[in-house]
């Protein structure tokens, strides 16, 4: 039997009726067309479903629907602003840490509440803290110094 919930993705609220077992990721993606939000392993493990929940990391294809009931869920699509791209976004660009682009919303993602927790990550901070996110094209290593780079010039903006 179907469950009334509402949030806010993005900044905007939704009034959505989910299946008990429906999973956030299928919702954002089919119901409500936020389709950055990629669906691959449906296990938790490549990352590329992360959304922020409340703020935190989370991966949204174990989350069910109905836990985010109240919830503040940001998706890539609200990083940018007034129609551009975050300083993360750019970095990304700047650095070639994009590749096939699968991947790419995952780490953006977790690399944001990475960089709100910890405004000067060190190198072993930055893949510590997108271990949760698999990528088969980069290496890693552009990505890692995207997020740096990244919060480099957040740091030099304040």
């Amino acid at each position: 039997m179907p469950v009334s919930i509402s949030l806010s993705v993005n900044g905007r609220t939704f009034d959505v009726e989910v299946e008990p077992t429906e999973m956030l990721v299928n919702v954002l993606r089919e119901r409500l067309g936020f389709v950055g939000t990629n669906k691959v392993c449906s296990q938790g493990i490549c990352g590329a479903c992360t959304v922020l929940l409340d703020g935190l990391a989370t991966t949204s294809c174990l989350l069910l629907a109905a836990q985010a009931d109240g919830c503040e869920v940001t998706t890539v699509e609200g990083l940018e602003r007034d129609g551009e791209l975050s300083v993360l976004q750019e970095a990304f660009l700047r650095h070639g840490a994009v590749q096939c682009g699968y991947c790419t919303p995952g780490f953006l993602m977790t690399a944001t509440a990475l960089l709100r927790n910890n405004g000067d990550p060190t190198r072993d901070e930055i893949v510590d803290g997108v271990r949760g996110n698999i990528c088969r094209c980069t290496g890693y290593a552009k990505i890692v110094d995207a997020i740096s780079s990244a919060a480099k010039t957040l740091r030099a903006a304040k």
